[in-house]
């Protein structure tokens, strides 16, 4: 049986659900036909895309790998076949939370005025390269290291780090924290699009307890509820303020590259340009600490 758009297409359904039936609901499609398609590409691959010896349906190791390519591909066939992409081709813009922190609105307002013919779309996608590895942005603005296979990275400029503390805490009354005084308590992650990981930390001075959670919306709620301190950067407090949420300067963490990347395959005709003009805007820019003042 060879291959077509619409195994890919139930295969993301499956991914997205978590199960064969809310993918057929999805899809508007009976169930065995969903299961038939998911099993015509397991055996056309060769590989096991679905591990199904657990209550809940959940993707193998090849199955997540899968998936983004799969993603990618149907992104790449539905832009083509959107008429209006035809006559202006926009350049998609992904970041997972602040974009360019505070060069971002004079980067947009100097693309609009040197580029007006290329739309520049600007996406928050909460995914460690923004959308990108999936095909749902051209290029991404990343943070922090980056190792998946395919793309290309730029460096624009680096930032600073800073800690995140409940307002009403002891820590806000600080003038500046370290990773030392953070490790004390537990330490809230995003482990699907942020950029701390427990490596920030040395090895014999790690949290002893994290909290995980998935976005930086939840990421805010959980330090301002006092559950925990985050770590992130400087444009983090201008971009995303919270009432309860206080920045303070980390005096002994390293800053924090921030990237331009994208597909090294076919790659959006406009990217250079892009990377030209962030590290323009970024260089001229030199602005002010993002940093509130002290109250």
């Amino acid at each position: 049986m060879s291959i077509e758009l619409r195994h890919l297409r139930c295969f993301l359904a499956i991914a997205e659900e978590s199960s064969v039936t809310g993918a057929a609901v999805r899809l508007h499609l009976a169930q065995p036909t969903v299961s038939r398609a998911l099993a015509a590409l397991e055996k056309h691959l060769g590989i096991r895309l679905v591990d199904r010896s657990t209550h809940h349906l959940a993707l193998t190791a090849e199955g997540r790998a899968f998936r983004d390519k799969a993603a990618a591909a149907v992104a790449a066939f539905d832009e083509a076949l959107d008429p209006g992409r035809l006559r202006r081709w926009p350049l998609r813009l992904g970041h997972a939370w602040s974009a360019l922190g505070p060069y971002t609105t004079p980067l947009l307002r100097r693309w609009q005025q040197d580029h007006a013919d290329t739309p520049l779309e600007l996406l928050r996608i909460d995914d460690r390269t923004a959308g990108l590895s999936r095909g749902e942005v051209d290029a991404a603005v990343l943070r922090g290291p980056v190792d998946t296979p395919g793309l290309v990275t730029e460096l624009l400029f680096t930032e600073p780090r800073v800690a995140a503390v409940t307002s009403d805490g002891p820590l806000a009354a600080r003038t500046s924290l370290t990773l030392a005084e953070l490790a004390g308590g537990p330490v809230i992650l995003n482990t699907v699009s942020g950029l701390t990981t427990l490596d920030l930390w040395p090895p014999e001075n790690r949290p002893t307890s994290t909290l995980t959670v998935a976005n930086t919306d939840d990421w805010l709620t959980a330090i301002a509820a006092g559950r925990g301190t985050g770590v992130s950067v400087a444009s983090t407090s201008s971009m995303h303020p919270h009432p309860g949420v206080t920045y303070r300067p980390l005096s002994d963490a390293p800053p924090a590259p921030v990237l331009l990347a994208w597909r090294e395959r076919a790659p959006h005709p406009a990217i250079p340009q892009l990377a030209a003009l962030a590290r323009e805007v970024a260089a001229a820019g030199s602005p002010r600490s993002s940093m509130p003042e002290r109250e």
